[in-house]
């Protein structure tokens, strides 16, 4: 399969998950709210749109793993002489883990959007729980921690003078996944939790 097509696998679910996220996802939510019903509630929109940002990061990360290994073998995946090449970033040995634990970046983005999923799965099943607003609070961290390494690898990036597709959508997740996050626990710090539309 071409990798852009692949690409596009993990870019529309990212993109519509955040589209769900942010305030004007009332706009294309209001007309499948009888198809959806969680849609039908601020809170079960963001989180509708959470879930599905956090499961595009999760496999859009695995993906990059897998480049990873690949590329460390010896083969390629998405090679090309422009500047969109995600085999010369994922491949480049001195940043393609991270500086302290030597781990893959796709690794790390994998674990910390199983994290996030764990988070907003079990806020989606039980959401009116004790544990509800720290667990808003956790995600909301983790993903704002997230901007640091964001930065630094579009910073490794910047030096190759190469762009990460791969790369650039699980940075698109994690912003959403932020935005989604956020909106949850003020929305729950606000009272208006459990409010119908």
């Amino acid at each position: 399969m071409d990798s852009n097509i692949q690409l596009l696998i993990y870019l529309i679910p990212t993109l519509i998950g955040m589209f769900l996220v942010l305030p004007t996802g009332r706009v294309i939510a209001s007309s499948l709210e009888e198809t959806l019903p969680s849609f039908a509630t601020e809170r079960g929109r963001v989180l509708s749109g959470l879930l599905l940002t956090c499961v595009a990061g999760f496999a859009v990360s695995i993906q990059t793993l897998w480049i990873s290994s690949k590329v460390s073998e010896g083969g390629n995946f998405c090679a090309s002489s422009t500047v969109f090449s995600c085999d010369d970033v994922i491949g480049n040995t001195a940043y393609n883990t991270d500086p302290i634990f030597g781990i893959p970046w796709g690794g790390i983005g994998a674990a910390v959007f199983c994290v996030l999923l764990y988070l907003a799965y079990s806020t989606s099943l039980e959401p009116n729980s004790t544990w509800v607003d720290n667990y808003l609070k956790l995600g909301t961290a983790l993903t704002f921690g997230g901007f640091l390494v964001i930065g630094l690898l579009v910073s490794y990036e910047i030096q190759m003078e190469k762009i990460c597709q791969y790369c650039t959508t699980a940075h698109i997740a994690n912003v959403a996944a932020f935005i989604g996050f956020y909106r949850l626990m003020k929305l729950n710090e606000s009272g208006e939790w459990n409010q119908e539309s």
